[in-house]
């Protein structure tokens, strides 16, 4: 694993004063409040004026490197560092933290703030997503809070401010308890293939190169926020809920606490919880723990971690995660006239599906059928179908009911198929699913596409090189390479053999009336 420290230097700052940002509560490690400081807030801005930070590297216009993690985030290394000791530790304990709480294999999109999803293999093969191997997308570094000092705010268009410790919040005889299956999905999912096509906005941060696995699904424990909000009474004219999160977040110069927010129509169909367990555990420190925000069918950015505070208010929050990013631009908007108000903001994720295995560019030897498997979702109701294609989207067969994962209100659907295929060579597979209110999938990426990379809700497509060994040509072929000892693999490899001896070739073109015509 890549080392926390960072692989460049910043140009020195103007002053020597190492910044002081203390901690804003005993217990909450790495948690420093700006919001409701803006001097504060504004000396950080001026400290990182100091610095010229690393531009961000490019990643869409060059190979992607092949290491693991694929990106740095130096930036936002230096970010942290810059502001003192309270920060500066950030992005180690975070690392840290990944090498305790994910699985070995995980594939790093982006070392800090940590990005992460699982193979892709092994994400399907179970419904319920095991913690290790749940997707992380933080925009932070990961804050240490003490379960027993915890406690989180209710404030603004309410009838009574609260102060609710997780002690509280775990009595049932106040709060009853919600149980429930959720599948959480990063707008990026798939995000790979629009970067490969057609590049787009190009920070790191915002844009990681993310493949199929930014989704997962578990099995969280908490409090619908509807009766949080009614025990501290809620005023009519309440629109939109704000979460704060502990994690520093930086945009442009400026340094915020994370906050997103939802409508309140949101939270009074019982769609957004407050989770303190996930899969039967505490929360992973990773995945916010003491206690984070789930909200249900929306993008995943909406479910704040590490939650400080709860803002009852008018018209969405005017914070730069909700305001100005997870936005979706026409693909005629770009560099050239993109504004914040000119795309919408990404709420309820669509319908999406992946096939996992195999996976692109692999040689599969099969017998007439290819074995298949994947995921399919859908944010504003349930997968009801899922369909592959073996031609890339002329011939498309059903997956068979028997063969998708349970149905849950809030959940994906896991699947596996046995295709026919009978053609041989390169032949391109896709995949699409239908939800409940037969919504589904563009059919290429070209029509998902759009400035900030978000959303890939096309097809899922692959190629694979198809060998049907119950041809006979082809049966006899890999006879030969057994005898040789000898592999198919890699396919663009010479053969180590000739193909036919010279009768062979004789006798044949004989039977085929020669190379050229007799007359």
């Amino acid at each position: 694993m890549a080392p926390a420290e960072p692989k460049h230097k910043p140009f020195e700052p103007r002053t020597t004063e190492e910044p002081d940002f203390p901690e804003e509560r005993e217990g909450w490690k790495g948690y420093i409040e700006w919001e409701r400081y803006p001097e504060k807030r504004k000396k950080a801005a001026e400290i990182l004026a100091n610095y010229d930070f690393p531009v961000q590297p490019e990643f869409q216009m060059v190979p992607l490197p092949k290491s693991n993690p694929i990106l740095e985030g130096v930036r936002w290394k230096y970010y942290h560092y810059a502001l003192g000791k309270t920060l500066k530790d950030m992005p180690a304990i975070s690392w840290d933290h990944v090498k305790k709480e994910k699985s070995p294999d995980m594939i790093h999109i982006l070392e800090f703030p940590y990005n992460g999803e699982p193979p892709g293999k092994r994400l399907v093969e179970n419904p319920i997503t095991s913690n290790p191997d749940h997707f992380v997308r933080n925009h932070g570094g990961i804050p240490e809070i003490d379960p027993e000092k915890y406690f989180f705010e209710v404030e603004g268009l309410v009838k009574e401010n609260k102060k609710i410790t997780l002690k509280e919040l775990q009595d049932e005889s106040i709060f009853p308890r919600m149980n429930t299956c959720v599948t959480l999905q990063c707008s990026g999912t798939r995000r790979i293939e629009q970067i490969h096509d057609y590049p787009g906005d190009g920070d790191e941060l915002i844009n990681a190169p993310w493949g199929e696995g930014a989704i997962g699904t578990a099995r969280y424990v908490g409090v619908s926020l509807k009766k949080v909000l009614k025990y501290c009474g809620i005023k009519p004219e309440a629109k939109h809920v704000e979460f704060f999160g502990a994690d520093s977040y930086f945009k442009k110069g400026q340094i915020y606490n994370y906050a997103v927010s939802v409508p309140t129509r949101k939270v009074n169909i019982n769609e957004v919880m407050l989770a303190w367990e996930m899969n039967g555990e505490p929360l992973p420190y990773i995945h916010g723990y003491p206690l984070r925000v789930v909200v249900m069918g929306y993008i995943g950015a909406r479910s704040c971690k590490w939650l400080t505070r709860i803002n009852v208010i008018e018209n969405p929050s005017l914070a730069p995660v909700q305001m100005k990013e997870y936005l979706y631009y026409s693909p005629q908007k770009g560099k050239q006239n993109v504004t914040y108000s000119n795309g919408f903001s990404i709420q309820t994720m669509p319908v999406a599906s992946a096939i996992m295995t195999p996976v692109d560019k692999d040689v599969v030897v099969h017998d007439g059928t290819i074995h298949m498997t994947g995921w399919a979702y859908s944010g504003s109701g349930w997968p009801e179908r899922v369909e592959v294609s073996n031609d890339g989207g002329g011939v498309w067969y059903e997956v068979p009911y028997q063969k998708l994962s349970k149905k849950y209100y809030h959940a994906w659907r896991t699947w596996e198929i046995d295709i026919p295929v009978d053609a041989e060579g390169w032949l391109e597979f896709c995949v699409r699913c239908w939800d409940d209110a037969l919504n589904t999938q563009p059919t290429f990426v070209r029509s998902a596409w759009n400035w900030d990379l978000h959303v890939t809700s096309s097809c899922h497509r692959i190629k694979l090189y198809s060998v049907n060994k119950s041809k006979p040509a082809t049966a006899q072929r890999l006879k030969q390479l057994e005898a040789h000892g000898a592999s198919l693999l890699p396919i663009t490899r010479p053969m180590p053999f000739d193909l036919e001896t010279e009768e062979e070739y004789l006798k044949e073109m004989e039977a085929r009336g020669g190379r050229d015509p007799e007359e």
